[in-house]
């Protein structure tokens, strides 16, 4: 049944137990219980996954492929057999690499998932029995006890102090006291469901059973993943830069082959068949088809990379995109802070005090270790009687529980009641004995919680709220200006501030009657804070020095989020904006100022794509991080969505492109680092192939525009472009990153992958290259040696100028420096292509397929090394006037 049905809030448990059929007492039976499991299926949120076959077609879906494939068809008709097998390896070797590193990516993903899959107590014939979340059925009776994850939506038919956060679900940063009584109202906004659960939420306190109403699908958060479904996918800045380079190639290779065609009839040198094959050789000779090839590999080498460093990548391209990102924004609470309050201020009606050292340690248990100190002394808590008031207050008013296990203190409940518990426990040594008579939850239409307790002979009324509300509440006599003045100090230094009050009552008075509340005795305030992270601190200032700005998103009050945010040190000038202030802004109004706050506070989960959106509009690439189901819009909107793998919900997982497997915001910085070299390596792949590639195409027009024959033969081309798809291109994989990778700003991804220094490189290493190929031939042939010898001479000039631009390429330094030997599996797949041209030349079957002969040692592989040389020569002085008289940023693109 779905959870928005009116009637449902509505019902008593008899009406309940008849509508589900179910016994609130003994729960189903286990035999009913599988067969509601059969009939509606697993408790878990089905994606929408891409079948096998799917995600492997979509591996061909590249302008290059289709040219290929093209001239693999054509190749075929024209009996040319082993020319087709060849170019039809090439496309297959290409669409398989690029779907096994798919698959092995979304496998990761389901290896975390399946490592989060949470287990409830359920009744069932009368027994309590622990039960996989994902076997849950409408129907059964669930008990739910703090630090319980609420794995289905539900009905209470019990509840004990039970208090449930349901920010994922409604963007409510506290946490709501749930009921188990029948509410009258006809329809009920979400929020205002007191006696409904929803799954996705949390219990902080208390306990409750509740019978489940609704399963997978069809919960709240199951209508939410399916609205999520409403935001289009995207390609990603580095696939559209390749889409667009491949489809501009292909185009450009189309149009030379026609025209090359064209011109190779009028001229009457080749016969129309030998003309065919010539222009489809340039073709595949100039067509870089190793490309898609080369970026899956070096994309998912770099998904393993980050894999190691707990960031799970869910597509190939996203690891790349990160590295584009220039605007990261991020949560507050447990992303750049430990989501662990603490109290640091006191304030009674006399003086400031200092707490030191009370709230968690960095490992999750609670630290007693501290002091009390007034102007930098340490004092006796006890000698200050409003003090003494404030301590015993905190621990009646605070429904936080300490346990020690496992060898340290575990807290279970609310984190600001945490920091009120503990800070009890430090002044007092044990923990709170409360007397309870009657107590008032927090409810935000009032905005404080009230407790009727027995306590040292007296029966008091003691309430914790807002200070502003609990000063109204006040007796009128105290100072108003000293304690505006010390909310306002304590709110400037980012703390949440809770006011503390008290009130002697007789004791017949066993009822709390809210709005009877006044005349109450100021304990005074404590302020609280959300302690940073150091290593937030130290990966924020590692991402302002990479060029990326980092945004906080949070539903904190401005002055607590701006005060956090000096802290860490998010910007030179913090300046915030509210939700509301957002609300009051048209798009076009956004998208104007959007880029002068780098704090959001006050933001609903409206509010979050919002941002995204205008930011966008600003041409930056957004990350945005986040754990909740408000925040899945926002992820799957921004260019690279980043999940919580602990706290996130599978929503939120879904929604993104990448998840943090263990939660630590500056795993990001790796991600950044990791994703700039990874578009280095896909970017000196590019300027190797396309150079090296239009040079084989180049030996072919350069020999039909002078009347000559082909220095080459077709399936020597095809060797070419079949022995470097296989080995030296891949060399660029292991290529490590720069060393000033971070200290660049991020790319430009409307710039595209080459720049104009590239395009010049391009163009003169592919007359280079083929000129000395096409130089060698004639010469050795215009001596009187057989063409075939300098046929097999040409190529191995060719694969020469290959070996020795990557040197040149492979980084920014010179040739000869230390970084020479850094990639060790440079030179062993040098090695192995070296092999692999001595059994074409050398071996007798490999000659009769190549149209190779074995030629001299000396002169057969010292001319290559030499032309090998030149080109290294020319290029290494090319990128010393690059890097030396052109700046900087140009020179890289």
């Amino acid at each position: 049944m779905p959870p928005d049905d009116p009637n449902l809030w509505q019902l008593d448990e008899p009406a309940l137990a008849t509508k589900y059929q179910t016994d609130p007492e003994n729960g189903l039976s286990a035999a009913e219980a599988e067969h509601r499991l059969q009939q509606d299926g697993r408790n878990e949120l089905e994606t929408k996954r891409v079948s096998r076959f799917i995600q492997f077609i979509k591996q061909f879906n590249n302008s290059i492929i289709y040219i290929l494939a093209a001239a693999a068809i054509m190749t075929f008709f024209m009996q040319r057999y082993s020319d087709s097998i060849v170019i039809g390896l090439v496309i297959i070797a290409n669409a398989i690499i690029g779907y096994v590193q798919e698959r092995q990516a979304g496998n990761a993903l389901e290896r975390i998932r399946e490592m989060l899959i949470s287990k409830n107590f359920v009744i069932r014939d009368g027994k309590k029995l622990e039960v996989d979340a994902r076997d849950l059925v409408v129907g059964d009776l669930v008990n739910l006890e703090a630090g319980d994850a609420v794995p289905a939506d539900m009905r209470l038919i019990a509840a004990d102090n039970l208090s449930v956060q349901e920010s994922v679900l409604t963007g409510e940063t506290n946490a709501v006291e749930k009921i188990e009584e029948p509410m009258p109202a006809t329809k009920l906004a979400l929020a205002d469901r007191l006696n409904m659960v929803y799954a996705s939420t949390a219990v902080t306190s208390g306990s409750g059973y509740g019978i489940v109403t609704a399963t997978a699908e069809e919960t709240e958060i199951g209508h939410i993943q399916q609205s999520v479904g409403e935001v289009k996918n995207k390609p990603t800045p580095l696939m559209r830069n390749l889409n667009s380079l491949g489809f501009g190639l292909s185009i450009a290779i189309v149009v030379a082959a026609v025209l090359l065609f064209i011109l190779g009839m009028f001229m009457d040198t080749y016969s129309l068949p030998t003309l065919l094959i010539a222009v489809i050789t340039m073709v595949v000779g100039s067509m870089p088809e190793g490309l898609p090839a080369s970026t899956s590999v070096v994309l998912a080498m770099g998904t393993r990379q980050m894999t190691k460093k707990n960031v799970i990548v869910k597509s190939l391209p996203a690891v790349e995109t990160l590295g584009a990102v220039d605007i990261v924004n991020t949560d507050k609470t447990g992303t750049l802070t430990k989501n662990e309050m603490t109290v640091t201020k006191v304030v009674t009606p006399h003086h400031f005090f200092d707490v030191t050292g009370v709230g968690y340690d960095d490992n999750g248990g609670v630290n007693f270790e501290g002091a009390l100190k007034l102007n930098g002394k340490t004092v006796d808590w006890h000698q200050d009687k409003s003090m003494a008031w404030l301590v015993n207050i905190a621990g009646q008013t605070t429904d936080a529980e300490l346990h020690f296990e496992n060898n340290r203190w575990e807290l279970t409940g609310e984190p600001t009641d945490g920091a009120l518990t503990t800070l009890y426990r430090k002044m007092t040594g044990h923990d709170p004995e409360v007397a309870e008579i009657d107590s008032l939850p927090f409810d935000s239409a009032f905005r404080f919680s009230a407790r009727l307790a027995d306590m040292d002979g007296q029966r008091l009324l003691m309430v914790k709220g807002s200070p502003a509300t609990v000063l109204r509440l006040t007796d009128q006599a105290h100072d108003p200006d000293y304690w505006e003045q010390a909310m306002s100090d304590l709110t400037a230094e980012g703390l949440r501030v809770v006011a503390l009050a008290y009130q002697v009552v007789d004791n017949s008075v066993d009822t709390i009657d809210a709005k009877q509340i006044g005349g109450l005795e100021l304990a005074g305030m404590v302020g609280i804070i959300d302690p940073p992270r150091e290593e937030a601190a130290t990966a924020i200032a590692e991402l302002r020095k990479a060029g990326v700005e980092v945004k906080m998103i949070t539903g904190d009050h401005p002055d607590t989020a701006m005060a956090i945010a000096n802290k860490l040190n998010l910007a030179p000038h913090v300046k915030a904006i509210s939700g509301p202030e957002i609300d009051a802004l048209d798009d076009d109004q956004l998208k104007a100022q959007i880029d002068d706050y780098n704090v959001f506070a006050r933001a609903t989960p409206a509010n979050k794509l919002r941002i995204v959106r205008a930011q966008q509009a600003n041409d930056h690439v957004v990350s945005m991080t986040g754990d909740g189901v408000n925040d899945a819009p926002a992820l799957k909107q921004a260019d690279i969505g980043v999940a919580m793998g602990i706290k996130g919900t599978e929503v939120a997982k879904e929604s993104a492109d990448m998840v943090l497997a263990d939660d630590d915001f500056a795993d990001i910085v790796a991600a950044v680092r990791e994703g700039r070299h990874v578009f280095d390596n896909i970017r000196k792949t590019i300027r190797f192939l396309l150079p090296t590639s239009f040079a084989e195409g180049l030996v072919v027009i350069i020999s039909i525009l002078m009347g000559h024959e082909l220095p080459l033969y077709p399936t020597q081309l095809l060797w070419i472009n079949m022995v470097s798809a296989l080995t030296i291109q891949f060399a660029f994989i292991f290529e490590p990153p720069e060393a000033g990778i971070m200290a660049r700003g991020p790319r430009n991804v409307k710039a595209g992958l080459l720049s104009k220094l590239d395009s010049f490189e391009i163009v003169y290493v592919s007359l280079l290259i083929s000129g000395l190929g096409i130089f060698a031939y004639d010469y050795l042939t215009a001596i009187g040696l057989p063409n075939v010898v300098g046929s097999t001479m040409s190529l191995n000039i060719i694969i020469f100028g290959k070996i020795f631009y990557l040197f040149n390429l492979r980084n920014d330094h010179p040739v000869i420096s230390k970084y020479f030997f850094q990639n060790k599996m440079a030179f062993y797949i040098i090695g192995i292509l070296i092999v692999l041209q001595l059994g074409i030349i050398y071996l007798p079957f490999m000659q009769s397929v190549f149209h190779t002969t074995s030629i001299n040692f000396w002169y057969g592989w010292g001319i290559p090394i030499i032309a090998g040389i030149i080109v290294l020569i020319v290029t290494e002085i090319g990128k010393f006037i690059r890097f030396r008289f052109i700046d900087r940023d140009e020179a890289l693109g």
